[in-house]
């Protein structure tokens, strides 16, 4: 397993966890003032995330999902049922969320959750799945981004249309330096900017539904 930290505004902190055999990126974001947690997408190895936290003083009150596939919630069960946190995710998600943890709350889109003295916004982004949610933190800015972008590539689309609008209006609407936590270890670094992956990222540089079943059919 291995771990980065950045600071996420002046309250939280982001700390970047790979996990798993499927180059899995968890993160943990806490807020160090008031010791309070989230995790994103608990999926392997949920013990020693816990003892990350154990070992930074921090508690888990809410674990953040962004979205539903087996290898982001197989550790959510155990997760739940060891901190009692309650669960956040997209209202398409909330049906199979329930069936792993008993505490499950729907966030509508651009709603800001808080964490310690911190604020966690949901941002709807379907396209992956119909349900995803990014999460973004905005001074400095950084998002979490399962599935739905990767470091030089992204996921694969069950809806283009849905996609490309993702990338090109929402993620595309964010400052140009948030720093990118993708749900896979799957570039060349384990983070990135928005802006570098706009310059750089072929899946952003596919502008259009079009230029984007292009790309996507190059990449097998």
């Amino acid at each position: 397993m291995t771990e980065r930290s950045a600071r996420a505004g002046d309250a939280l902190e982001i700390v970047q966890l790979e996990v798993g055999l499927l180059q899995n990126f968890c993160e943990v974001i806490g807020c160090p003032r008031t010791g309070e947690a989230a995790l994103v997408d608990p999926a392997f190895e949920v013990d020693r995330l816990l003892a990350e936290v154990r070992r930074r003083g921090w508690r888990v009150t809410t674990i953040f999902l962004t979205h539903t596939h087996d290898d982001h919630v197989a550790g959510l069960d155990e997760a739940a049922a060891l901190t009692g946190a309650v669960v956040r995710c997209h209202p398409l998600e909330v049906a199979t969320a329930r069936r792993l943890a008993p505490q499950v709350l729907a966030v509508a889109d651009g709603e800001e959750v808080g964490l310690g003295e911190g604020r966690v916004r949901a941002i709807f982004a379907p396209g992956h799945t119909p349900g995803c949610v990014c999460w973004f933190v905005a001074e400095p800015a950084a998002i979490v981004t399962g599935d739905v972008l990767f470091v030089g590539s992204c996921g694969r689309a069950s809806d283009v249309e849905a996609m490309v609008d993702t990338l090109q209006r929402k993620l595309g609407g964010l400052p140009e330096e948030t720093r990118v936590f993708p749900g896979h270890d799957y570039g060349k670094t384990a983070t990135s900017t928005l802006g570098y992956e706009f310059a750089t990222n072929p899946a952003l540089r596919a502008e259009t539904p079009a230029a984007f079943r292009r790309w996507a059919q190059g990449r097998g």
